[in-house]
């Protein structure tokens, strides 16, 4: 996958999670973000009514980003679960940090905008997952 190969330079370092692993916590905090290298992973989240799996994502897939990017809180939105033996990439942060920051205010407020809208539509997908 073409997204693979241009995020190897970002990788600091790559770990294997075992079938079932929870790898990251809804309301945890952390702001490292990861991209899967093999496997699968499914992305779940907390409703009135216990847990749903919002996706399975594969190879490719970035999880983890929207504390990163937004700054602001550090929480993780969802949970993410190796559905199987997955390998993922930790991306190099300060790499990130440095990279991000070189943008102008009007990109970075674009990609703000788009993340809030991605964990408002998370939340949403969640809630209909179980009506």
């Amino acid at each position: 996958m073409v997204l693979v190969s241009f995020i190897y330079g970002y990788i600091a370092k790559e770990e294997v999670f075992g079938p079932q692993t929870l790898i990251l916590e809804e309301g945890a905090k952390g702001d490292w973000v990861y991209v899967v290298l093999e496997g699968k992973v499914k992305v779940r989240k907390r409703t009135p009514k216990g847990m749903v799996t919002i996706d399975t994502l594969g190879e490719g897939a970035i999880v983890g980003e929207i504390p990163f990017l937004l700054k602001t809180h550090k929480l993780r939105t969802a949970s993410v679960i190796a559905d199987g033996v997955v390998k993922l990439g930790i991306l190099d942060k300060e790499r990130l940090e440095k990279e991000y920051e070189l943008l102008s205010p009007q990109l970075k407020s674009i990609i703000k905008t788009l993340v809030l809208r991605l964990e408002e539509t998370t939340k949403k997908a969640s809630l209909l997952a179980v009506s």
